[in-house]
């Protein structure tokens, strides 16, 4: 698989990273045994993946840390703090006291049966709690980096509830992250004209989330998403262009799913470095490690989405 330095780390990665979040959380989300989805990691190790992307309220981190133990200097290890106390609300205030944000550091090493995590994230960062975490919690990463505890440091958005991407927006003026992890797909691409120019700036690494999610699982739920979007005014596209061009987005595939077209569509856009991928089954992560790994889709295809979707920021497509 194709490596890639990571931003302004030195971190050789693969441009397919298997993720441990999102609905599946490597099958757990629907009741995988925990033996099962220790087999799927280790499966993605084996097709090539060596970045590997988890988060503490997963609950996958002990997966990923019993199928990485005798492989950890294959690997380079991402995971995510939480930026609130828990069972506060993502939304509000309410930020965890230092003590706890380093025990959360302290728990995802044990989990990951690890002494460093390679980059360690501030997890899904609204735009009004930025300035209060680099306060409270930037200080404290630069401590567990002195100490060897992680090497780079990391900042994801919540791209559900900011998909016009107002904090990495903010996030990106300063120079203390070394990676982001930004919501990019081909029904909101807007990171091409705000996020990718000042990251490539600036040489920090991206990870792209949500390149497939619920709207672009299957061809039936993106018709009905977009057909909403008509609804709104948000698309100039109709009906029938819409019909046309989910076809022909089928027929440029050699798998013959939308899926392969959503992951074509990421891998094939500058400055974007790691595509993630999530899945609890074997047989899928290789097809969509297959997926990330094709040719660019056609120009004039990229042309249609461009006119159609080009302009959205305001839904993130899960």
């Amino acid at each position: 698989m194709e490596k890639i330095l990571l931003g302004r780390t030195n971190l050789s990665v693969s441009r397919a990273g298997l993720g441990g979040g999102g609905h599946s959380r490597l099958g757990k989300g629907y009741g995988s045994s925990f033996q099962s989805s220790v087999e799927v990691v280790k499966a993605g190790l084996d097709a090539g993946i060596n970045f590997l992307d988890t988060a503490s309220v997963y609950g996958t981190e002990e997966i990923v840390g019993e199928a990485i133990k005798d492989r950890r200097d294959q690997v380079v290890l991402s995971t995510k703090g939480p930026v609130v106390r828990s069972g506060s609300s993502a939304l509000g205030d309410d930020f965890q006291p230092e003590k706890d944000f380093i025990a959360n550091v302290e728990n995802s090493l044990r989990n990951l049966k690890t002494d460093y995590i390679d980059v360690y994230h501030l997890h899904g960062v609204m735009p009004d709690q930025y300035d209060a975490c680099v306060d409270r919690y930037l200080p404290i990463l630069k401590n567990l980096q002195a100490a060897g505890k992680i090497r780079y440091i990391g900042i994801t958005e919540r791209f559900i509830f900011d998909p016009c991407h107002e904090m990495l927006d903010r996030a990106l003026v300063d120079d203390f992250w070394d990676v982001v992890m930004v919501g990019f797909n081909l029904i909101n691409p807007s990171a091409r004209q705000t996020i990718l120019p000042l990251t490539s700036k600036n040489n920090v690494g991206v990870l792209n989330m949500f390149a497939v999610r619920n709207v672009l699982g299957n061809p039936d739920h993106l018709m009905s998403f977009v057909e909403k979007l008509i609804a709104e005014g948000q698309t100039n596209i109709n009906r029938s262009d819409l019909d046309s061009l989910v076809q022909d987005l089928l027929a440029a595939t050699s798998s013959g799913m939308l899926t392969e077209s959503a992951y074509r569509f990421c891998a094939h856009e500058p400055d974007n470095q790691v595509i993630l991928t999530g899945t609890g089954k074997i047989g899928h992560l290789h097809e969509n490690v297959a997926a990330i790994g094709e040719s660019e889709l056609p120009g004039e295809l990229r042309q249609r989405l461009e006119v159609a979707f080009g302009h959205i920021n305001s839904v993130s497509g899960d």
